[in-house]
């Protein structure tokens, strides 16, 4: 499971760069091995606002149960829109795998390839991807990615008959762009 969500994600940056934009962070949640979606955070400010936003990814996690998540993101655009540090290569597609035991962040450097420039200024790229570090078991994770870890594990606590359901329409109703597997879709 875990190549074809590195494959996935690897194939969403490059379409995505392809068109001038990085994709946003995204989170893959897991139950019993079963991918529930690809959950996509929202449009978001710079400063707290995106702090929020990506903490916020967790809580379909925790809505669901999982028993792990994946979470990908780019070293850059987080530091930008989360002003932070960049920490680690950059540009470089981050994910780490996640359970309730600890986490293994692995990173994916790229560099760009410019591929086109339109009037307005904006580039279109193509990754060049470089040889991959060795995945790091307890890896350094930036903060509102570590809070999203730590939050996907904690029981949400709503009092409806499926917080599952609700928590899907009230992150879509925030922006949230979700697309889940056949196995959880409503």
């Amino acid at each position: 499971m875990w190549d074809a969500l590195v494959e996935v994600v690897k194939n969403a940056y490059t379409a995505g760069l392809g068109e001038g934009t990085v994709p946003r962070p995204v989170i893959m949640p897991l139950v019993r091995g079963e991918l529930v979606g690809l959950i996509w955070v929202r449009p978001l400010k710079v400063g707290e606002d995106a702090l929020t936003g990506i903490a916020e990814l967790a809580n379909i996690a925790a809505a669901a149960g999982a028993d792990e998540v994946v979470l990908a993101w780019e070293t850059h655009d987080v530091a930008t829109a989360c002003e932070l540090p960049i920490v680690g290569p950059a540009p470089c597609l981050n994910m780490v795998l996640a359970t309730r035991d600890g986490h293994v962040l692995h990173q994916f450097p790229y560099s760009e390839q410019l591929l086109s420039r339109s009037p307005e200024g904006w580039a279109s790229v193509a990754p060049d991807w470089r040889p991959a570090p060795a995945p790091q078991p307890g890896g350094e994770l930036v903060p509102p990615i570590q809070a999203a870890v730590n939050f996907s594990f904690t029981p949400i606590e709503l009092d409806h008959p499926d917080p599952f359901g609700v928590t899907v329409v009230l992150m879509e109703e925030d922006g949230y762009r979700i697309s889940l597997t056949e196995a959880f879709a409503r």
